[in-house]
């Protein structure tokens, strides 16, 4: 998963027990070490057009910086990683030493495998309470809980890398963090603009003809035809807020999905400034001028819960996984439809409630 405005309302670890979680150190893999050594030396400059190359280009140079040696897959993890975090409200040290900790654990790679149970970008083990199998190979699930985690560490923040991640990880191989923070906090440094939210904009209001200026929201994005059912029209009755929220979310329609993506720019050439399921969401309501934070995970915590037969617009409805743990979210806008963000390979599109509500976990009220 811009995206730093919003002030996250985590949820409560509940048995996930993060506090003690073990987490066993990968042995597996090149870039996965279990000694310590010296830290490579980084070139800032290179590292930045590595992340530039296989953002705008899906190619960049495997040889250019060590431990970087397939930037492709690498640069995007790193990405979500980092948003994960800005979306949390946590600082660039508290990034750096996720990167750097992902870097030790599983070279910045999804991995499907690992010492014991351990899986994901930080080897987490679902055994120790982490999430399932599934949830800790979601890269913004596994980042929320390593940050989660990394905020319960009293005083992190004037810890040193390896004693950061050494206390949300407990591994095996405790000095072995230190190497890479600095290619870690190149990188935080390259990523930062990419996904750090526009400073102090006025929200936008984009409600038709009813508003002041006259806008017709077409600063949203254009709806593309036929993706709303004939006759549509935003809710009348509801807060004018969320009217904004609803046209601002209408006008990412069609846009393609992107796991991790900021949604900052849905029609623009950067896909990871395209638009998950949560940060659709997120987006829409900042353009009306509302807080909401980054994920699904976190989002279920905010507003105030409603009954699914109590529906109004605007409303989030959140489906599968748990209640506790949604993992999809998606807008109610009126008319018995929903806007969201499906899953990758698809786009941004328009759901019907009856197709929903079997699936409904939790509704909150947002407005």
């Amino acid at each position: 998963m811009k995206t730093t405005a919003a002030v996250v309302a985590l949820v409560a670890a509940g048995p996930l027990m993060l506090i003690v979680p073990v987490v066993g150190a990968l042995a597996a893999g090149g870039d996965v070490t279990c000694s310590d050594s010296a830290s490579p030396a980084v070139d800032a400059d290179v590292v930045a057009d590595q992340v530039a190359d296989a953002l705008e280009n899906g190619e960049a140079d495997p040889s250019a910086v060590p431990g970087l040696d397939d930037p492709k897959e690498q640069v995007p993890h790193a990405v979500t990683i980092q948003a994960t975090g800005a979306a949390m409200d946590i600082p660039a040290r508290g990034q750096i030493i996720a990167l750097a900790t992902a870097l030790q654990e599983s070279g910045l790679r999804n991995l499907n495998y690992g010492d014991r149970d351990s899986l994901g970008l930080f080897q987490q083990r679902p055994s120790q309470g982490w999430g399932t199998a599934e949830q800790v190979r979601d890269p913004v699930y596994a980042s929320t809980k390593f940050y989660e985690g990394l905020r319960q560490v009293s005083g992190w923040e004037s810890l040193t890398v390896t004693q950061a991640a050494q206390a949300v990880q407990r591994s095996a191989y405790p000095d072995a963090y230190a190497k890479w923070e600095p290619l870690a906090t190149a990188l935080q440094q390259a990523i930062d603009p990419l996904v750090s939210a526009p400073g102090n904009e006025e929200p936008r209001n984009g409600l038709g003809c009813d508003d002041e200026d006259g806008s017709d929201g077409s600063e949203f994005g254009d709806i593309p035809a036929g993706a709303l059912p004939e006759g549509y029209s935003l809710p009348a009755n509801a807060p004018e807020n969320v009217r904004t929220a609803i046209r601002w979310a209408l006008g990412q329609l069609g846009t393609p999905y992107q796991w991790g993506g900021s949604c900052t720019d849905a029609h623009g050439p950067d896909a990871m400034r395209r638009c998950d399921c949560s940060s659709l969401m997120q987006m829409a309501y900042q353009a009306a001028g509302v807080e909401l934070s980054r994920t699904t995970y976190t989002q279920v915590g905010e507003g105030e819960a409603v009954s699914v037969d109590a529906l109004k617009p605007g409303d989030l409805l959140f489906t599968q996984g748990t209640a506790e743990v949604p993992e999809h979210v998606g807008m109610f806008i009126g008319s018995g439809l929903v806007v969201h963000a499906p899953k990758t390979g698809d786009v941004v599109r328009i759901a019907t409630l009856a197709d929903w509500r079997d699936q409904v976990l939790v509704v909150r009220r947002i407005v």
